[in-house]
């Protein structure tokens, strides 16, 4: 049984530990990744095969399928995803702590004879690019053909992999089955100290490849904590001016806040130019010059499919014409795709929608795509992707952008005043609840720096690390929160967002090259009136006098609800951060008076 991955591995242990998953879970067969062509190829065809894949016409979209998950695993279960360490206190209040031995009862013993019946991928994947020193060695075993063709997207995966691990037992080990897919029976795990995953119960992205949120955050950010980088769930761009100057920004935004759109820009302002360097992850290193540097450990992007058009995201959309797969959307009758917000449909077009049954707009009781519909494709398709994504050194950040969705509070934009500002402006980062996702509108959820889900440890020793950092570095980025969501006494956006988005990075690089002034507020530091480039638009001098003004009543009561939750990291919470909301609250008080 073992014979393909004896001939194939030269690390004893991951031989080893291949071995002794596969004695536990009771595999017909192993079988040993390579990241091939011809690999891909045999997997998509015994897909098709067996149902688990519908194949889309391929004139339309080449090499591209179709998937559709059981209907109870659709997305993240953050209540069954759990930390374990040795004492309870490192994981923090935000997070779900299971012991060690707990763990082996209730989630390992789930894995005894799981895959019977059933093929053993081990899938070797490297976080980064091939020749970046900052690169980390995955190795998920899985029994999802699923998984493997999203890794092999998602991550440089096969033999390139295997070449940069050699003989090193430092690799993250990821077992994953899927189990009976019974919600009673799915917990994913992770252990930091050794460097190991479980998960089980689940066939859904963010819980199944394991590259993703789990190594790359969780388990990440506490290696960048004890190593002294940081590990965040944040965009990477480059932003070039009619000059030829180019900047590269990372920021970070809560879920339904336009991060993907953020990405892959297409600026409205002429002369600008926007490469897309990373849309998700963003692993930042200290520089021998000062400077904070960052790569983007993925190689692919998993993007929500609902709401994602030619108008909202055209660069997402043109990476979308072959080699993808899309998971949960709704198949159309000549084998395309369609998902809610992409195109107009005709009321009577009959379609499949995301379970496989019949759909018609005109009598649809649901949406025809899963609200969480998926594609996974390579980034190198999306038309702003950046050569320096595969830049061993990565890139240097000039500004960090923190941003919420407020209706009222947030202006368009503000600046920090130092870096411990700044970790105080995204530690205490709320974002607003929409209908979609609550059945209820503008209730303020805390997500500090947008890692609330994804922190691997202790959040108030997560602050005190942001802090670390910024000691270590003689040439800080500058650190801006924005808001595109804020709307007037109608209701509407009082911003047009998207490729206008761009005005705001402009003031914001004006900034960090210091070629205008700010005006000072008791938030921070706010452009002039004059400061945003409102060139070709038709937008009232009025509005963005709105956009920009600080309630200062407000934001005493914010800072009153800011104080209870950072009040919940106990001892943990670095005085600096305490430090800063007094000084705000003094700032308030004077300006009120």
């Amino acid at each position: 049984m073992f014979s393909l991955a004896e001939s194939s591995l030269s690390n004893p242990s991951l031989r080893a530990w291949i071995r002794a998953t596969a004695e536990h879970t009771r595999p017909s067969n192993i079988r040993v990744c390579d990241g091939s062509e011809n690999e891909r190829a045999a997997i998509e065809r015994d897909m098709v095969g067996a149902g688990a894949l519908v194949e889309l016409d391929p004139k339309l979209h080449p090499r591209s399928f179709l998937h559709r998950s059981d209907p109870t695993d659709v997305a993240r279960t953050e209540h069954l995803t759990f930390i374990s360490t040795k004492h309870e206190e490192d994981v923090g209040p935000t997070n779900n702590w299971m012991s060690r031995q707990d763990a082996e009862k209730r989630v390992w013993s789930l894995f005894a004879g799981c895959m019977h019946g059933r093929t053993m991928y081990v899938v070797p994947y490297l976080m980064g690019p091939v020749d970046s020193p900052h690169s980390r060695v995955g190795v998920e075993i899985t029994d999802s053909p699923y998984v493997v063709l999203s890794l092999r997207i998602m991550t440089r995966m096969g033999k390139e992999a295997l070449a940069r691990l050699r003989n090193s037992e430092g690799f993250v080990r990821g077992t994953h089955s899927l189990g009976d897919l019974s919600p009673e029976r799915r917990f994913v795990v992770h252990f930091p100290d050794t460097l190991e995953i479980w998960s089980i119960g689940s066939g859904y992205g963010g819980n199944a490849l394991l590259s993703k949120k789990c190594h790359s955050l969780r388990i990440a950010s506490v290696q960048a904590k004890k190593e002294g980088w940081l590990a965040e769930h944040m965009l990477i761009l480059g932003l070039t001016n009619p000059l030829g100057e180019t900047h590269y920004v990372a920021a970070a935004f809560p879920s339904a806040c336009g991060k993907t759109n953020l990405a892959m820009l297409v600026p409205n302002l002429p002369g600008w130019k926007v490469d897309t360097v990373g849309d998700d992850i963003c692993w930042m290193y200290p520089g021998e010059d000062g400077r904070l540097w960052a790569i983007n450990p993925e190689n692919g992007m998993f993007g929500v499919a609902p709401g994602t058009s030619l108008k909202t995201n055209p660069n997402a959309m043109r990476s979308l014409t072959h080699d993808v797969i899309f998971t949960n959307v709704a198949l159309r009758a000549n084998r395309n795709v369609w998902w809610e917000g992409m195109s107009k449909v005709d009321d009577h077009e009959v379609m499949q929608d995301w379970r496989g049954d019949t759909w018609t707009k005109s009598d649809a009781q649901a949406p025809a795509a899963h609200p969480n519909s998926r594609f996974t494709v390579p980034l190198a398709q999306c038309p702003s992707a950046s050569d320096s994504f595969n830049a061993g050194s990565g890139v240097p950040i000039s500004a960090i952008i923190f941003g919420g969705r407020r209706a009222k509070l947030a202006p368009l934009v503000y600046e920090a005043r130092n870096w411990q500002h700044g970790v105080y402006v995204g530690a205490t980062m709320v974002s607003e609840t929409t209908a979609a996702a609550t059945g209820a509108v503008g209730i303020p959820r805390n997500d500090p720096m947008a890692m609330l889900p994804f922190c691997g440890y202790n959040m108030g020793d997560y602050f005190a690390h942001w802090l670390a950092v910024g000691q270590q570095l003689r040439h800080p980025p500058k650190i801006f929160h924005v808001n595109w969501f804020r709307t007037g006494n109608d209701g509407r956006f009082l911003w047009p967002g998207f490729g206008d988005n761009v005005r705001v990075l402009k003031w914001i690089l004006e900034r960090v090259d210091g070629a205008v002034t700010a005006r000072e507020a008791p938030i921070g530091l706010l452009p002039h009136t004059d400061g945003i480039d409102l060139s070709g638009m038709d937008f009232p001098e009025e509005r963005l006098f709105e956009l920009l003004a600080v309630d200062g009543s407000a934001w005493m009561q914010e800072a009153g609800r800011t104080l209870e939750f950072l009040g919940r990291f106990g001892n943990r919470l670095p005085h600096g951060l305490l430090t800063e909301l007094r000084s705000l609250l003094n700032r308030l008080q004077l300006s009120l008076h």
